[in-house]
């Protein structure tokens, strides 16, 4: 079993086999390709550059979808462009061999909480059907979020995976703010304990009242308390989404390899 740690991030497409090589030599195993603002690569050219340059150098490699999604919108046509930005980061994710693509659900809004799931249900549903006709073998991530005024409760997201076979992405410093602070890294993850693969994030972070207010670098106490908090018995990925992800991500290294 294997703890891998790697940051959100590969800079160019072009540069992309010097920073492996560079993200190699310093521990790290893994990196997520944050298509935040939409899906930047878009030739399968450059995707199976970026997968080939991972195989070389030993980087398994995951995909975050783009942040302008919501599949509990009031508007049809908003789920839709939801689900076909899911889509085209998943047929990218296909092409590098990508293990999971990770993806923010939804937003409440006026709905109570079970319609809010069983809206995201039915869209998750949709999509794996299509990834199912595809054949591709790309996971589909829901993430657990920070903010309480967001879908994506731990509870919440174990619910999907049990009732739709979708994965998920355990973002503790999420968790860790959605609860103003009052759960620790241990108790979260214990509710995701009997998975034998966790695709985790982990970074500082501010939170208020709401929750989440932004990332920070992340403090090497932190990662110490995380280091204590999961089992190495488990095959992990921990990307970090610091403004500093490569560094932190050597920190992580460091401190769990002493743990």
């Amino acid at each position: 079993m294997t703890i891998k740690f790697g940051p959100s991030g590969i800079g160019s497409v072009k540069d992309v086999e010097e920073t492996f090589k560079e993200y190699n030599e310093k521990g790290i195993r893994a990196a997520e390709i944050p298509f935040t603002y939409g899906v930047f690569i878009k030739k399968k050219e450059d995707a199976e550059k970026v997968g080939n340059a991972a195989k070389k150098w030993n980087i398994s490699l995951s995909i975050h979808a783009p942040y302008w999604i919501n599949l509990n919108s009031k508007e049809s046509n908003k789920i839709e462009e939801s689900k076909q930005r899911i889509l085209n980061s998943c047929e990218v994710g296909e092409w590098m061999g990508a293990k999971i693509v990770v993806f923010h659900a939804g937003f409440y809004g006026k709905d109570d909480k079970e319609k809010t799931y069983q809206n995201i249900k039915k869209a998750i549903i949709e999509i794996m059907e299509r990834i199912k006709e595809k054949k591709w073998k790309v996971k589909l991530g829901v993430e657990t979020m920070g903010k309480i005024n967001v879908f994506g409760s731990a509870e919440e997201v174990l619910r999907l995976v049990k009732e739709t076979g979708c994965s998920f992405c355990l973002d503790f410093a999420h968790l860790y703010s959605r609860s103003l602070g009052k759960e620790s890294y241990k108790n979260i993850y214990e509710k995701f304990k009997n998975f034998s693969n966790l695709h985790c994030h982990f970074s500082g972070i501010v939170f208020g009242e709401k929750g989440e207010r932004n990332h920070k670098k992340t403090p090497s106490e932190e990662l110490k308390k995380l280091s204590l908090a999961v089992s190495r018995e488990k095959n992990i990925t921990i990307i970090n989404e610091s403004p500093f992800p490569v560094e932190d991500s050597i920190i992580a290294i460091d401190i769990f390899g002493k743990g």
